[in-house]
């Protein structure tokens, strides 16, 4: 279990670079000093891109959070068998799509397809291992 929290939160890191890479050329290109964005939706008229990379990284500390509890309560109870690596796998990979559908097209539709997707295999991950400690 310990594997893909560690790739979900090396993925987090990639996001949080990426929302750089695009938010620091998009703001100095508008104007916008850093002390400027101290308001939250200061940077709201920054380009899709440089917001949809720093829309994916808030979404990456949110619900995962959930993920990283439940998987490494699952490992330190000793319960890490291969379905429950398995769940955290799919999840860690459907989060990865999700940001890759975000940071790119921004099909709203199609994150949501792949949000519900991911929040089914988190659900079903924790009812598995509440079904063993009750």
């Amino acid at each position: 279990m310990v594997a893909p929290v560690m790739a979900l939160v090396a993925w987090s890191l990639v996001i949080w670079l990426w929302m750089y890479v695009q938010r620091i050329p998009a703001m100095q290109k508008a104007g916008i000093k850093p002390q400027d964005a101290r308001f939250p939706g200061s940077l709201d008229k920054l380009p899709d891109g440089a917001r949809q990379a720093a829309d994916n990284y808030n979404h990456l500390m949110e619900q995962p959070t959930i993920f990283y509890a439940a998987a490494l309560a699952i490992q330190a109870a000793g319960h890490a068998d291969g379905m429950a690596v398995h769940f955290a796998w799919v999840y860690v990979g459907l989060r990865v799509v999700h940001s890759l559908v975000q940071t790119t097209v921004n099909l709203v539709a199609l994150r949501f397809l792949v949000f519900v997707l991911s929040t089914g295999v988190l659900a079903a991950m924790v009812i598995r291992e509440l079904m063993k400690l009750f």
